[in-house]
């Protein structure tokens, strides 16, 4: 069994989502599953969402079917944006956790998932009520958790108010998302200690952007901050397509192992499996 002090999230779905050319299906289930013999805690595989919208993920039901889900320690996560998704996601044995991106800027929301935050809150409760009849756990990502460009209301109250909300429907995992990649290590400690220690029961992740050179300084501040769950993707790829920028790319899971590692806070992982996941990535993200 896994018994890591911290929960590595490896996010091949956030890697491929924004990617310009479509996988192939067999492509994706041959890597996911290279991924499945690491030893991540959780692999963050593909979503349930409208294929116009995210074309890249269109295959996701047919990539689950391929996948070695009984030989592995990781649990697999899908996101879904609505309760459409998420009756479609909690049929499947397979899957234990579904992510759902809860903005708490009103104008990415709506960017995002094309619903106000007001109606956004009601999707989760509506999604926790299925997740709790299927035994599924949600994942609630707290999108723009760092702060937002869109001149919207960011502060303590503003986070402790929706993680709040999130805790009083038994919601014991929260992330929180540098959707657009532009968070400090200042916002990541502040964000941080603002809720951790608030609620010390609940799982508090993050799902951090960045770049060959403030990796180290967000993710120090993460873990410096009691952070232990914490999402990456191989070689750095991937980010949010809804976010209008230049995809900042996720933070980079090698970078995250060497540095876990030298804090003691990660050990037995399957090397020999990464080096395949990594020749992998290598042929499909070219």
């Amino acid at each position: 069994m896994e018994t890591n002090p911290v929960q590595l999230v490896e996010c091949p779905r956030d890697a491929m989502q924004g990617w310009p050319h479509l996988i192939p299906t067999q492509q994706k289930i041959d890597y996911i599953n290279a991924l499945l013999d690491v030893g991540f805690h959780t692999i963050d595989f593909g979503s349930f969402v409208s294929p116009k919208a995210i074309p890249q993920m269109a295959d996701t039901k047919e990539v689950l079917k391929g996948l070695n889900w009984q030989q592995t320690i990781s649990k697999l996560l899908a996101i879904v944006v609505n309760v459409r998704g998420a009756e479609e996601a909690v049929q499947y044995d397979e899957i234990t956790y579904l992510g759902f991106p809860f903005s708490i800027s009103e104008t990415f929301q709506q960017l995002n998932t094309n619903s106000s935050i007001a109606e956004s809150l009601q999707r989760v409760e509506e999604i926790q009520n299925r997740c709790v009849q299927k035994g599924k756990q949600l994942v609630i990502y707290l999108s723009m958790g760092f702060g937002n460009p869109y001149g919207d209301e960011y502060s303590a109250d503003v986070l402790l108010r929706w993680a709040g909300e999130m805790i009083k429907r038994d919601i014991q995992i929260l992330s929180l998302a540098d959707t657009v990649g532009v968070a400090t290590p200042g916002q990541i400690a502040f964000a941080l200690n603002t809720l951790i220690p608030k609620y010390p029961q609940t799982t508090i992740g993050v799902h951090l952007h960045s770049t060959l050179e403030n990796w180290r300084e967000k993710l120090d501040a993460a873990v410096g901050a009691g952070c232990r769950r914490i999402d990456g993707a191989l070689k750095g790829i991937g980010g949010c397509p809804m976010a209008g920028n230049a995809l900042v790319g996720n933070m980079n899971t090698e970078l995250i192992i060497s540095s876990l590692e030298e804090k003691k806070l990660l050990e037995g992982l399957n090397k020999v499996a990464l080096q395949k996941c990594l020749q992998l990535a290598s042929s499909i993200f070219l």
